[in-house]
């Protein structure tokens, strides 16, 4: 069994009161390693409650430096930060957090060169990107990788997450194919974002990564959750992996493929 030090059983005793997650369940989740891609609206509070739940190694790729217009919705930065890459102050933050945690930045964006060698390093992905070519991207090489993965993305007033387990569940290409055509979606900067809404939805990101990571629960395998902050109305919709996915299918893929770059919901 870890041998946890009294610090540790003093910080996770929450978790420990849990029966479903106890003793074995934070052991897990001290032990795993998560890839978040994107410190943006719900990179911030996935990281946060992930540093603080205790995930060994948290990953975090983002290539962008920290803009005065995404401190409305993206906690893990300050105006004392403003201009800096948001992988640093993203680490800054979440090492002042929890010392038990190790804090891997990657200040890159995640592209078909690259994606299948930094997220093989990784037990769980967190898409928390600002595009839809990251999106399809992270898909499928955890597809190729075999690695679970959560999905989510945010517009407006609403906000939607599913997880994703390759070759059990279905997987994003299963239900979307493939990217809309350019312009076709408005932007996060055209549309707008109620700066809470991306707290919402980057918890349920973050309790889905822990129940994937300590087995505990039923993760959004084959569900697509979707919520209406203006109602508070969350709804469930069952999905079907689907045979002849161009991604996950039978005669699936083989090797990345690189996707036009298109801003999507963050």
């Amino acid at each position: 069994m870890y041998n946890f030090s009294q610090e540790q059983l003093r910080r996770y005793a929450r978790h420990f009161s849990l029966r479903e997650c106890g003793f074995k369940g934070q052991e897990k989740i001290l032990e795993s390693k998560v890839l978040i891609v994107g410190a943006g609206g719900l990179g911030s509070p996935v990281a946060y409650y992930l540093a603080a739940a205790g995930v060994g190694e948290i990953g975090i790729i983002d290539a962008d430096n920290v803009d005065l217009s995404n401190l409305q919705r993206q906690i893990l930065h300050s105006t004392a930060d403003l201009g800096i890459p948001k992988v640093e102050s993203a680490q800054k933050k979440l090492q002042a957090i929890n010392p038990d945690v190790t804090i891997t930045p990657f200040l890159s964006m995640l592209d078909s060169h690259n994606a299948l060698e930094i997220i093989s390093q990784f037990d769980v992905v967190v898409d928390g990107c600002d595009n839809f070519a990251s999106k399809f991207l992270i898909n499928d090489a955890c597809v190729l990788l075999n690695k679970p993965y959560s999905h989510g993305g945010i517009l407006r007033f609403s906000g939607q997450s599913m997880s994703v387990k390759p070759n059990e569940s279905a997987c994003y290409a299963c239900i979307f194919d493939s990217p809309p055509p350019q312009g076709s979606v408005p932007s996060c900067a055209e549309a707008g974002v109620f700066g809470s809404v991306a707290g919402i939805l980057g918890s349920i990101q973050a309790t889905e990564v822990l129940k994937i990571i300590t087995g505990i629960g039923e993760p959004l395998y084959n569900q697509l959750l979707s919520f209406d902050s203006l109602s508070m109305a969350f709804r469930k919709v069952k999905l079907k992996k689907n045979p002849q996915c161009r991604v996950c299918g039978e005669n699936g893929i083989t090797q990345l493929q690189s996707y036009t770059w298109q801003e999507c919901k963050l």
